[in-house]
């Protein structure tokens, strides 16, 4: 028998899990991995989980209400949502390491190289010479530090994208973790609770893996800036192998745009 204490502690403690899903963790590699601070990471980690919340709430409480039910190619399609999503963001990491790979050239005795290097917040790669005199801009000509001065110290546009992730991400589970309640809470409130905080252990949990990607990133970054680079690629190739996969099982296995569609919630 539920009790409303047990639900609550119930659904904090599934909701971090769930934020351990692969697919959530790979997600999120893939935006902290060129993040050095732990707060800002944990930042990213909290809007994703609050995009992720917003879906699920939205989604679970209509179908409690109003015992709505999610026909078999909608589900797949929302799942092949965040399949795709990976691909993008996978690509994205990708066509970053690609743009900073190491070009290097001489130039009348002095070496000309490129190579990811910052000023400040502002991570980026272009063709220059470490004497100061010899660098092409001065680190408060990047485009971040532009950015910064007309829209503040953190740019929105850092921050959509997290919370967008979460949102795709909530569009897939929403409906099993609501089918979920409703085998297990008669008490629509009790089960509309439950979602709330359910949400809350998500965000914690998540918030919680963001800090730690960000801090091992920092320490192999601090130490062997070549493997911290080849990390963030590595981020990419799993997260476009992942997306792939998740693509292949819903297209092909559970046969998405075949005449008989199957779909099993998890």
């Amino acid at each position: 028998m539920f009790t409303l204490f047990s639900i609550i502690v119930i659904g904090f403690f599934l909701g971090m899990r769930h934020a351990t899903d692969p697919d959530h963790v790979i997600a999120v590699t893939t935006i902290v991995s060129r993040q050095r601070s732990t707060r800002r990471a944990a930042l990213i980690g909290a809007l994703w989980g609050l995009g992720h919340t917003v879906t699920i709430f939205a989604v679970g409480t209509a179908i409690i209400l109003f015992n709505l039910v999610i026909p078999t190619r909608l589900g797949l399609s929302m799942e092949l949502s965040v399949g795709l999503m990976l691909i993008v963001l996978g690509a994205w990491n990708l066509a970053g390491f690609l743009r900073s790979a190491p070009a290097h050239a001489d130039d009348g005795g002095s070496l000309v190289h490129s190579h990811p290097h910052s000023h400040g917040d502002f991570v980026h790669t272009h063709p220059h010479l470490h004497e100061p005199e010899a660098h092409s801009h001065a680190s408060q000509q990047t485009p971040l530090a532009r950015l910064d001065r007309k829209l503040g110290k953190i740019g929105l546009y850092q921050w959509l994208r997290p919370l967008a992730v979460g949102i795709i991400h909530g569009l897939a589970g929403s409906a099993a973790v609501a089918l979920l309640i409703l085998a297990s809470i008669r008490n629509s409130t009790w089960a509309i609770a439950y979602l709330l905080v359910f949400g809350v252990g998500t965000i914690a949990g998540m918030m919680l893996i963001t800090m730690s990607i960000a801090s091992t990133f920092r320490f192999v970054g601090n130490r062997f800036e070549r493997v911290s680079h080849r990390f963030a690629m590595a981020s990419g190739l799993v997260s476009v192998a992942f997306g792939l996969l998740v693509a292949y099982q819903i297209c092909v296995t559970q046969g998405l745009f075949s005449a008989h569609p199957h779909w099993t919630p998890r």
